[in-house]
């Protein structure tokens, strides 16, 4: 499906705010607990605020520099093309660069990440009012596993990144609840 600005918009503010709702669910323990030796809730939002602060910037720049990555060619592929060619890529094994990397995060950091995660919603929101439908398909970005994408791409890119990091938060929370692993929490 080819999602218009206000649907990208609606699509970006309902994954923002998903992952933090379910984030504020977690206890302290399982913000910063890094279960078999996955990312911790804490983490993944910085790993996600990270990934983002940089996209965020980029709408902000005059058009004239976003030239240097070229102007696209082809149209912009559908938010269902896009998801399926970025978990295909994943299938193979790819991982998060250093830069986007998160370091040991402590329950106290929790306000700031989540601050720091929903200004990159803002940004993203402001910058991308003042961003044309044709403009949209027409500059293009880097992104480290996709190559150069379009702008739209990008952003549709960021609505499934999101949503991406919140199953895996669900899918390690239902392992935590598992009667082996309560009983195991309760012995230790």
């Amino acid at each position: 499906m080819y999602l218009n600005q206000h649907e990208i918009q609606s699509l970006l503010n309902k994954s923002f705010d998903n992952f933090v709702d379910f984030v504020n669910t977690l206890p302290d323990i399982r913000f910063t607990a890094s279960p078999y030796g996955k990312w911790s809730a804490g983490q993944q939002l910085d790993h996600l605020t990270k990934s983002i602060r940089p996209i965020s910037s980029a709408l902000g720049f005059p058009k004239v520099t976003l030239r240097y990555f070229g102007i696209s060619q082809s149209p912009s592929r559908p938010y269902d093309k896009l998801v399926a060619d970025y978990q295909h890529a994943l299938n193979n094994g790819f991982k998060a660069g250093r830069a986007y990397q998160p370091g040991v995060i402590y329950q106290a950091q929790r306000p700031a990440l989540l601050q720091s995660f929903l200004l990159q919603k803002i940004k993203l929101s402001d910058k991308l009012l003042t961003w044309s439908e044709t403009d949209l398909d027409k500059y293009r970005l880097p992104h480290p596993l996709l190559g150069k994408i379009t702008i739209r791409e990008m952003l549709y890119y960021i609505a499934h990144h999101n949503q991406h990091h919140l199953s895996k938060l669900k899918d390690q929370e239902l392992q935590g609840h598992t009667w082996q692993n309560q009983l195991q929490q309760l012995i230790f």
